[in-house]
């Protein structure tokens, strides 16, 4: 029997969802809350005005409408532990719980995960002094707000008066936080390597490339992405599983 389902966020990625969920013959109706233009009475799809930040209305609202699937895309809502408050409700949802949302939504939390499990990375740290975090001697820098609101607010400083700037802008004037995580900038090419797991058994997508930088060359300040393609040349096709 074919279920509802309930997208929530407003983006490009939940609308990307909707639109592949819609064409499933399981699915009988998908809402999008809060949805945007393209995810407005498209079909079998269409927006909810449903308070997404209030998790007790969330879960009323699926049972209500007899939702079968709630698929969480907003990290925000993700890092405030959506996910484990609907599945307490008995809601099935898919989307990770707010401790493993926390590699995504946490800077200091993931690069301090890495660290522990011997994982790659580049040279970080954290502070919550402008003046500390402007002494740090990496040759170039990365300058990360913390928190799932900020987690896209990055600039790339290509000297120390820039970094210390952008720690400025992040701490002092309080606009995306009140910690800041420096990297050191590694140089080269950046794939994404994207998996579904169940927490057993993990299935991998073709890795993709994103563009985040705002104007072409690499050149203006860092976004949310402007784009993405798949597959990527730097990476041999593999005919196998």
């Amino acid at each position: 029997m074919a279920d509802r389902v309930l997208v929530i966020g407003s983006g490009g990625r939940e609308h990307a969802l909707a639109w592949k969920l819609a064409q499933s013959p399981h699915v009988k109706h998908v809402f999008v809350a809060p949805g945007n233009a393209g995810t407005a009475d498209n079909g079998k799809i269409s927006n909810s005005a449903v308070l997404v930040s209030n998790h007790t209305i969330v879960t009323q609202f699926c049972k209500d409408h007899n939702i079968g699937l709630v698929l969480v895309g907003q990290e925000a809502l993700l890092a405030a532990g959506i996910v484990d408050d609907l599945r307490a409700a008995g809601v099935r949802c898919f989307g990770p719980s707010a401790k493993a949302a926390q590699l995504a939504s946490n800077t200091s939390f993931a690069k301090a995960f890495l660290d522990r499990h011997g994982i790659p990375t580049a040279r970080w740290k954290a502070f919550t002094n402008p003046q500390e975090a402007c002494s740090t001697d990496f040759p170039a820098r990365v300058v990360r707000a913390r928190g799932p609101a900020a987690r896209k607010e990055v600039t790339i400083a290509t000297s120390k008066e820039e970094a210390c700037r952008a720690v400025q802008e992040i701490m002092q004037d309080r606009m995306f936080g009140e910690m800041v995580v420096i990297e050191e900038l590694l140089q080269g090419e950046e794939l994404s390597c994207l998996c579904f797991t169940d927490g057993v058994t993990v299935a991998s997508m073709p890795p993709a490339q994103a563009h985040k930088r705002l104007l072409d060359g690499d050149q203006g300040p860092n976004t949310g992405g402007m784009g993405a393609y798949c597959p990527v040349p730097q990476v041999q096709q593999s005919s196998s599983s």
